[in-house]
């Protein structure tokens, strides 16, 4: 079976970024359903159980590139009363639709906080390490919640 729309995938994967190494595991999902980043799903097109490939993907292909407006100045009254706001920790907004809106904080000076809307991985060249694990029909439960469910079905 190969890695096709409505196909759950399995991978173990090992990401490295200018030849350091920032993530690897195992991951499953549900293929053509945006569910991973745009590159590595169409590498993994047409794939199945038992294939290994490496793959570099430009930005464009992963988080997309750098947006310097997605760096912005808040006030700290902007964060919760109780909230640790110092550089490195990460909270979420919300948009004008009410979708959540990761972000980091990069600098604190005074009741200043300055704050990068942009995914940590944007701007930069991922390169994958891939292993195929499994390809399986996703279930209609599946595909009706959206999301891979477990050995043994729903498990949320």
């Amino acid at each position: 079976m190969n890695a096709s729309k409505d196909k759950v995938v399995t991978i173990a994967y090992k990401l490295t970024v200018d030849g350091e190494p920032v993530d690897q595991g195992e991951l499953a999902y549900i293929h053509g359903h945006q569910q991973i980043i745009p590159g590595l799903e169409r590498e993994l097109e047409g794939r199945s159980a038992g294939d290994s490939f490496e793959t570099t993907l430009a930005p464009a292909d992963a988080y997309g590139e750098r947006d310097e407006e997605g760096v912005q100045v808040v006030p700290r009254s902007a964060f919760p009363e109780d909230a640790k706001v110092e550089s490195g920790e990460q909270f979420y907004a919300q948009d004008s639709q009410g979708n959540p809106m990761p972000l980091t904080v990069t600098k604190v000076a005074g009741d200043d906080v300055t704050v990068d809307f942009n995914h940590p991985l944007a701007g930069k060249t991922l390169n994958f390490s891939v292993e195929v694990k499994e390809v399986r029909d996703a279930t209609p439960e599946e595909l009706a919640h959206g999301h891979v469910h477990g050995p043994g079905g729903h498990q949320h």
